[in-house]
């Protein structure tokens, strides 16, 4: 565990399975927040329990503080041929209003970045920040991030998916 001064202590670990509701709700307020999304109770929830039940899909770790989570980051995994190893994506990020600029996000960021930077065939981090979002844009710039000169495109599916 990593721990880190603030107004008061906090501690970084691995997310558990019993983490999965207060996750899923901190996805919802994020997508609320950031892009105006509601998120469907029926879909993040059982999304959020299958990742934190199989490691292959990706890793969430918390913020926490006196037993609270006060902060999130999940990351999943893009195999890069042309480099022979794997990249980390930063996805799922949110801290609760009362507990931003406290250092809650560099300190999983920073954990994040040893773990990845300690395992063997992780070569990078990216992520993905809305357009609109300075504020996390220099965030993530002071971090030591780094904006590449590729465009993010997508074609959704739009196929029905499984609710538990």
């Amino acid at each position: 565990m990593h721990r880190a001064n603030s107004p008061r202590d906090f501690e970084i670990r691995e997310a558990r399975s019993a983490d999965g509701r207060t996750l899923a709700r901190f996805n919802a307020l994020m997508a609320e927040e950031t892009e105006g999304k509601m998120l469907d109770p029926g879909l993040i929830g059982p999304g959020v329990q299958a990742l934190l039940e199989d490691a292959t899909k990706g890793r969430y770790w918390v913020a926490e503080a006196g037993g609270e989570i006060i902060g999130q980051l999940m990351v999943t995994y893009e195999w890069s041929d042309w480099r022979n190893g794997n990249i980390w994506w930063i996805q799922s990020v949110y801290v609760p209003s009362e507990w931003r600029r406290k250092g809650v996000f560099t300190a999983l960021y920073r954990h994040v970045e040893s773990t990845a930077a300690a395992e063997p065939g992780v070569i990078g981090l990216r992520l993905y920040v809305e357009e609109n979002n300075t504020r996390a844009q220099q965030t993530y710039e002071a971090l030591g991030m780094t904006r590449p000169s590729y465009l993010v495109m997508e074609s959704m599916l739009n196929k029905q998916t499984k609710r538990r």
